[in-house]
């Protein structure tokens, strides 16, 4: 059985897509997490389903590990033309102290990642994911 809630490979949106990639992953943490998740349903997903549904579990676990008490998971993204930036928040430790592994999957899709403090507190990672037409000229 599944741990999606639907079947990741027939989301079309990035909200649904990221909604069911990180619902269960909530519910199996073992202190609460608020999840607030801003990302218009217009929004498709990138390319490379499968990497970016381990991407998204990677950088969510990370997360996760910066909040052992509980939090506040945000999770917002915006459509470009350079691209999809999807933005990842927690109310964890400031950047300095932690650790920040970037996932191989990253490089294989071409995204970038970027992390930086909140104003609030805590931490945030930025995945810049390539626009299509930079990923057909990558592919060319």
């Amino acid at each position: 059985m599944s741990n999606h809630w639907i079947d990741p490979n027939d989301c079309h949106s990035l909200a649904v897509l990221v909604e069911t990639v990180v619902g269960p992953m909530l519910i199996q943490h073992e202190v609460p997490i608020c999840l607030e998740l801003d990302i218009d349903t217009s929004i498709g997903v990138p390319e490379e389903v499968s990497k970016t549904v381990d991407l998204l579990q990677a950088l969510v676990n990370q997360a996760l590990e910066e909040m052992p008490s509980g939090g506040d998971l945000n999770v917002t993204a915006f459509d470009s033309p350079t691209g999809i930036e999807l933005e990842i928040a927690d109310t964890g430790c400031d950047i300095e102290q932690r650790e920040k592994r970037l996932p191989l999957v990253a490089a294989s899709i071409g995204a970038s990642l970027a992390w930086q403090n909140c104003p609030q507190g805590g931490g945030a990672v930025t995945i810049k994911f390539p626009s299509r037409h930079q990923v057909q000229r990558r592919v060319a």
